[in-house]
């Protein structure tokens, strides 16, 4: 397992720093497995209908074992400003990268599953060094980037409760401790949940957020959709195709519903890093594909390495039944329609997400609705596979805000 070294006593302020030190014996461990994977028959069918096909994980392990490098990421991360600090009793963990521009708009970000802090490495020099990405100094963030509890380096629950809503007001002690008293929020998957709820909580501080996952679903949309109904009458020509996405959505989606019931019976998965990688990568059909096309060589938005750094993590820090309570915990409470958030909301729609958002019901959910824009590629983890297209929006989507 990887032992975390604090830079400081227990005894030390709120706020420790915090290093990544992996032992060598940890990943020899991890190749070892790899090497002993027993692998089952090759799927019936030509596709990925029934999980990742046998000739992609075999891919995988592969390169796992013969040409992949945690230590390269391990750098990355440990450049960055790494800390822990305990709220409500758990230690939580995250990145806090301040810019050098003056006014820089504080962000938090929240990361969500099967991701961790390693979702957003690529946005964060961009956001907060602008001008050395194409931007303005005045276009600078100050980011602030946790690891969900029971993800990564953050501590693990001991005790039923660590729903969306307890997410959020740990994220609003984190900010205030921090000193922002102003500040925005970014996310997408259970961050763009979370975020949600830091809204719907009053929190002064919060004065506007960015979504790349609208939880925007109207409620005849959805029950509707759940019982594969025909689509509601009165529909637009693009909500009607929106409305076959959310259909398709409640259909491809079993490994959440799953967790949702029994994430404590994944011992198997998480006793086999083939099993972990499995698991982690068959989110969705649409993200199943490209990070099957990575392995076969394809340039896409995600590369190996990309997919291999976040299953690494989750192997390395045993994260993935602690991560799965999540969806025990939060799934059941998750709803997908409007709440009437009340602060300024800017939105990103990108085409092979989940599901469509139509400008109707972004604005139905985000009455104050200071941004739309549908992307012409990129997916569901829009911060790891489209890094610019992603960043540019978070600047031109908040600017009014600054």
């Amino acid at each position: 397992m990887t032992v975390a070294t604090a830079k400081t006593p227990p005894a030390a302020p709120a706020i420790r720093p915090f290093t990544i030190d992996t032992p060598e014996a940890d990943l020899e461990d991890l190749r070892a497995r790899i090497r002993a994977t027993r692998w089952p028959e090759k799927e019936t069918v030509a596709d990925n209908s029934q999980g990742p096909r046998l000739e992609t994980m075999q891919k995988l392990a592969r390169y796992w074992l013969n040409e992949y490098d945690w230590r390269k990421v391990e750098a990355r991360l440990n450049v960055l400003p790494n800390f822990i600090t305990a709220i409500d009793g758990l230690d939580i963990h995250f990145i806090h990268v301040r810019s050098k521009h003056e006014n820089a708009l504080p962000v938090i970000i929240t990361h969500g599953w099967p991701g961790s802090v390693i979702e957003q490495l690529k946005i964060i020099d961009p956001l907060v060094n602008p001008t050395a990405h194409g931007g303005k100094a005045s276009d600078a963030f100050d980011v602030v980037i946790p690891s969900m509890p029971g993800y990564g380096y953050s501590g693990k629950p001991t005790t039923p409760g660590w729903d969306q809503a307890r997410i959020a007001r740990a994220w609003a002690v984190l900010m205030k401790r921090l000193g922002y008293t102003r500040y925005v929020a970014q996310g997408g998957d259970w961050g763009a949940i979370v975020n949600d709820q830091l809204a719907l909580q009053g929190h002064a501080e919060l004065i506007g957020m960015h979504t790349n996952l609208p939880v925007a679903i109207p409620g005849e949309i959805s029950k509707a959709a759940a019982a594969g109904s025909p689509a509601p009458a009165g529909l637009s020509a693009e909500e009607k195709r929106a409305y076959e996405t959310v259909v398709l959505l409640y259909k491809t989606i079993p490994t959440q519903y799953f967790m949702a019931s029994h994430p404590q019976t994944l011992y198997g998965v998480a006793d086999s890093p083939i099993g972990v990688a499995a698991w982690l990568i068959d989110h969705d059909p649409i993200s199943l594909r490209l990070i099957a096309r990575a392995f076969d060589g394809e340039a896409t938005g995600l590369a190996r390495d990309d997919v291999l750094d976040n299953a690494t993590l989750f192997w390395l820090t045993n994260t993935t039944i602690s991560a799965a309570r999540l969806y025990w915990d939060g799934f059941p409470k998750v709803d997908f329609g409007p709440k009437n958030v009340s602060i300024p909301v800017a939105v990103s729609v990108f085409p092979d997400e989940q599901y469509h958002t139509p400008r109707s019901w972004a604005e139905r959910a985000y009455p104050r609705l200071i941004h739309y824009n549908q992307l012409e590629k990129g997916g569901h983890f829009a911060a790891w596979e489209q890094p610019k297209l992603l960043v540019d929006e978070m600047r031109v989507g908040l600017r009014s805000l600054r």
